[in-house]
């Protein structure tokens, strides 16, 4: 049996996935002839029979370019990159070939139909990232996707570039060892610590594993000697991780002057800008809208299975909003009537409940919680009303997570990141392990979302929202 080198694999993994790319963007013509066909009936009257074969190898030609643009200038079958980092690049370039479909059918005067130009690029937008991510999935399974990956440092920035790692399992990297000769530990999180440069050549196919340099900021020099040392090794894979955690990342663009060892970072506040903000109160509005008409009958029904105790079915819980104004924030009732009374008498008597009520302002096992509350709670639904919050612009779909006042002394100097936008309904806490990170972890996520926004992650924080709903992590 032929024992495949790394270099081998990746190969074959490029292969595949630009074969997936090409077949699917593809087929997608196809695919979209057979569905106006099944739906109309009458396919001639939307594309004539002797100019499907010209559409087909003008489709075949752009399927075979959007590959080439994928592999040589997105190096997207190269470098490993974060799912929603590659798929916003897949959609940007997919939307972009459709504009020069267009442009072709005009100026080759083909008869253009709407129906079937529409489909077919609605079929590639989602076959394409849809079977690549599959591909990538078999690729693994059969051990070929996996690169074993070698992390430079055991500090805090290394274990935050090893969790980075880990969370992103398409990313495909498979830690396994760390090095630094100056650790007094023999594993970090269950992976060996190498310790001396002599073991770290003797570990096999050493120069074809992944290198990810991640040593502290106050040690620039041992980043540049391994820099140097990889170099000197032909090691073909390097990766530097720089501590640069505080510092907004997206959207800011790096530069440097010629000769001189000067990293330029301009940072964009997007979130200032006019445009962002009308862009993002434009996508809550629309979103808000359409959830509601779509959960019309699920919040009649929750109205009435919460009013069954006599009591209200929605109140609003007086919370911090931009600017520092507060709003009343909208809930389904999910305690009994009387809850402050409950709570009152349970921290006065329980000493471990109102320790975990000054450390998080909520509690786990929560007395005041009425069966049909602890379901909503669960599954998220007690926060329904809160798209009217969203319509009336006290709130948006995304953002940090909406506290009282007593919270924001707890903010320190990161309350001036929660004061410049919105609280969300969802938000970063949220799809990060909500109830179960703590109270610092929190607040580093809300900072972090604010001086990171864009629309692109907005999109991604909803639908991974449906995942942590779904699964129902963290939820109490």
């Amino acid at each position: 049996m032929i024992k495949l080198t790394n270099h081998m694999k990746n190969y074959i993994c490029k292969i595949c996935l630009a074969l997936s790319d090409f077949f699917f963007f593809s087929i997608s013509l196809t695919l979209s002839i057979a569905c106006v066909h099944w739906i109309f009936g009458d396919l001639n009257r939307f594309i004539p029979t002797e100019q499907i074969q010209a559409r087909m190898t003008s489709h075949y030609m752009l399927a075979f370019i959007c590959v080439g643009w994928f592999w040589v200038r997105l190096r997207h079958y190269s470098y490993r990159k974060p799912f929603w980092f590659e798929l916003k690049e897949i959609i940007r370039t997919i939307a972009i070939f459709a504009i020069f479909d267009l442009a072709l059918i005009a100026f080759s005067k083909w008869q253009f139909s709407r129906y079937i130009w529409f489909f077919c690029w609605l079929f590639a937008i989602t076959l394409i990232p849809l079977f690549r991510t599959i591909t990538k999935h078999l690729l693994n399974k059969f051990g070929l996707w996996q690169k074993d990956t070698i992390i430079l440092g055991c500090g805090k920035n290394a274990m935050e570039a090893f969790l980075a790692l880990q969370s992103e399992e398409m990313l495909g990297f498979n830690v396994i060892a760390f090095y630094d000769e100056n650790s007094k530990e023999s594993k970090l999180v269950d992976t060996p610590i190498v310790k001396s440069v002599h073991d770290l050549w003797k570990i096999p196919n050493v120069t074809e594993t992944q290198f990810i340099i991640a040593f502290e900021v106050d040690e620039g020099y041992r980043t540049a000697y391994w820099l140097r040392e990889l170099s000197k090794h032909d090691c073909r894979a390097v990766t530097v991780v720089p501590s640069l955690r505080g510092l907004p990342l997206y959207s800011t663009d790096m530069s440097f002057i010629f000769s001189h060892e000067v990293m330029l970072l301009r940072v964009h506040n997007n979130l200032a800008k006019r445009t962002s903000r009308f862009l993002k109160r434009s996508f809550d509005i629309i979103c808000s809208l359409l959830i509601v008409i779509l959960c019309a009958p699920l919040f009649f029904y929750l109205w009435y299975k919460v009013t069954r105790d006599g009591g209200p079915a929605i109140y609003g819980h007086m919370r911090v909003g931009r600017h520092g104004r507060e709003f009343p924030c909208y809930k389904f009732r999910s305690m009994v009537i009387n809850s402050q009374e409950v709570l009152d008498d349970l921290l006065k008597s329980n000493t471990d409940a109102r320790l975990e009520w000054e450390r998080d302002f909520k509690l786990k096992n929560d007395p005041r919680v009425t069966p049909i509350g602890n379901f909503i709670r669960k599954t998220s639904l007690d926060e329904l009303p809160q798209l009217f919050n969203v319509l009336k612009g006290e709130m948006s779909l995304v953002g940090p997570r909406p506290i009282i006042s007593e919270e924001l002394v707890r903010y320190d100097d990161d309350a001036d990141y929660y004061l410049m936008t919105k609280p969300g309904m969802t938000g970063l806490w949220q799809v990060s392990g909500r109830s179960d990170v703590d109270y610092e972890t929190r607040v580093y996520f809300d900072s972090w979302y604010v001086k990171n926004w864009s629309l692109w992650n907005d999109i991604a924080i909803l639908f991974k929202t449906v995942k942590v709903v779904f699964n129902r992590n963290g939820a109490y």
